[in-house]
């Protein structure tokens, strides 16, 4: 069998592919370095704590919407944990489950770094598109997504 290899443009587009998801994190991660001592990784669980109506999450969750896996998460809890910016708790509901939730300070946390941030991502993502690039970008990145989790167990809503 002959080996199908990337075509010139599909080379391009996979190449320039990982060099952004490669730079757009750390690009982000050293802004919030930067304003608030906190990396990327901890802004999202943060991010994602205070977009819940409780400010809680389980941990197994959390894990699932920071794409982080249940260790990682561990360590980055408990990190913010040291920082008093959230606390971990038993769920309510059934006794068993473990409870990340957001602390008042945490909170506080987000709402002074989170206009920073959505203007770092404006500026290395979005600023160098056009509109229309921008709608063919995300159509692309739907598409990408909906053929590698058709069933959608990866990913969250």
């Amino acid at each position: 069998m002959t080996q199908r290899w990337l075509d010139e443009r599909q080379q391009r587009t996979w190449r320039a592919w990982l060099t952004v998801s490669e730079l757009l994190p750390r690009t982000l991660d050293a802004q919030l370095q930067r304003d608030a001592g906190i990396s990327l990784a901890a802004y999202v669980v943060l991010a994602m704590l205070s977009e819940s109506p409780t400010r809680s999450r389980r941990m197994s969750d959390l894990a699932r919407r920071a794409n982080q896996s249940q260790s990682r998460l561990s360590h980055t809890v408990a990190r913010l944990e040291e920082r008093g910016w959230v606390r971990r708790e038993r769920s309510a509901e059934d006794g068993r489950g473990n409870l990340a939730v957001l602390t008042e300070s945490g909170w506080e946390i987000v709402r002074s770094v989170a206009p920073g941030h959505v203007d770092a991502v404006r500026e290395a993502m979005f600023a160098p598109l056009t509109e229309e690039q921008t709608e063919a970008f995300g159509q692309a990145l739907d598409a990408i997504v909906e053929r590698i989790d058709p069933d959608r167990s990866l990913r969250v809503d």
